[in-house]
């Protein structure tokens, strides 16, 4: 069992914008050795690493640049925002069971520019590859697409309106007016200003989609006995889980027998499994938020409420400050930076230690999850 059996004792953020000068190699050098800083670890205590297999830093060139010592546990976890979590459950698997002392998980990703982006440089017939030439209905190609369809479905299903979903994006962007690390900090947002957006593809508009960023995002683990001797408190990583659902395969769940049930309802039970902390133990929760539908859909597969359930829970309680679950507490995907899900890993240890911008009052446990349309993953952090 790995719970408990590991922490988090430092991390590392780059500036988050939508153009920065440096590499994304150099950008992984900057918040890895922030980390080390953070935790007061010199480099060469390092011997394991977890990153994203689209992850473009290889895990020797981090290693040279920083001057590691020899790597002992090298892994990476697939599914793009869906492995953002599981960077931390291959961490803390290996510090458990003695394959690595001290890990470092990263994500280092320039998306800002328009040049970058895979849906906006290549014409869609260059984008459908081996079965997909068959099975996608015309003209879904880009993941807003494909969620789309999901969400119109949802709607149907549920009677959620796109007031739900503006509540979702009015969330996200007053928490990142509160935080100055945020790309949206100086800029408000008002519930005209939303339902005026350009459609991107119905129902999600402009403000349904996360940011498109360069930044980076970087942690620090070991064991639970050795980080009580670090500069930082320690974060405990209490449990892990991942899921891909029987009939799920990335971003198109809409051909299951149940879309409404995704691989995060798979994910959830994998990880109370391995908890003792349920749902409604749970203090804040970082939820993985490329499309403003996807919280929704998280909040009723990790269980704080029933299927279906997600309207009336935002209805009745919201997601701010005042809610009782207050949600992507620095902006998330949609207004701080879009760093594939990292950063809402680095939040939610900054919300363990006390000393968010938007704290949670006597906040003690924590949900991050990764995301929830694709096989995923998701860990509960507890101080």
């Amino acid at each position: 069992m790995i719970k408990d059996r590991s922490a988090i004792v430092g991390i590392g953020q780059s500036d988050f914008a939508k153009s920065l000068p440096q590499s994304e190699t150099e950008l992984a050098c900057q918040v890895v050795t922030q980390a080390l800083d953070d935790a007061g670890i010199s480099p060469k205590e390092v011997d394991g690493l977890a990153s994203y297999t689209m992850e473009s830093t290889a895990d020797f060139e981090l290693a040279k640049n920083l001057g590691f010592g020899d790597l002992n546990f090298f892994a990476q976890s697939p599914h793009g925002g869906g492995g953002s979590t599981a960077t931390i459950g291959l961490l803390a698997m290996a510090i458990a069971t003695g394959q690595c002392e001290v890990g470092v998980a990263w994500r280092s990703r320039k998306r800002g520019s328009p040049a970058s982006r895979v849906w906006a440089s290549q014409a869609a017939s260059a984008m459908l590859t081996t079965a997909n030439n068959w099975s996608r209905p015309f003209g879904v190609v880009r993941p807003v697409d494909e969620i789309g369809l999901l969400t119109q479905r949802y709607m149907h299903e549920t009677g959620a309106t796109r007031q739900h979903l503006a509540e979702v994006a009015l969330s996200a962007r007053s928490m990142a007016n509160n935080n100055p690390n945020a790309i949206m900090f100086d800029r408000e947002m008002t519930r005209d200003d939303y339902f005026n957006a350009r459609w991107i593809s119905r129902p999600l508009c402009l403000f349904d989609n996360c940011l498109e960023s360069d930044g980076a995002v970087a942690v620090v683990m070991m064991s639970a006995e050795r980080a009580k001797d670090c500069a930082q408190k320690p974060v405990y990583v209490h449990a892990f889980g991942q899921g891909c659902a029987q009939q799920s395969h990335s971003m198109v769940d809409f051909y299951s027998e149940d879309p409404m049930k995704n691989s995060s309802h798979a994910c959830a039970r994998s990880l109370y499994k391995h908890s003792d902390i349920r749902a409604a133990d749970i203090d804040t929760a970082q939820i993985y938020d490329a499309f403003t539908p996807l919280v929704l859909f998280s909040l009723e597969a990790y269980g704080f409420c029933g299927l279906g359930e997600a309207p009336g829970y935002i209805d009745d309680h919201g997601l701010g400050m005042n809610s009782p679950l207050p949600i992507n507490t620095a902006g998330g995907g949609l207004s701080e930076a879009y760093i594939h899900g990292f950063n809402l890993i680095s939040e939610g240890v900054r919300q363990m230690r006390g000393n968010a911008t938007n704290q949670v009052s006597n906040a003690s446990s924590c949900l991050v999850t990764g995301g929830g349309c694709s096989p995923t993953s998701a860990i509960i952090l507890r101080n």
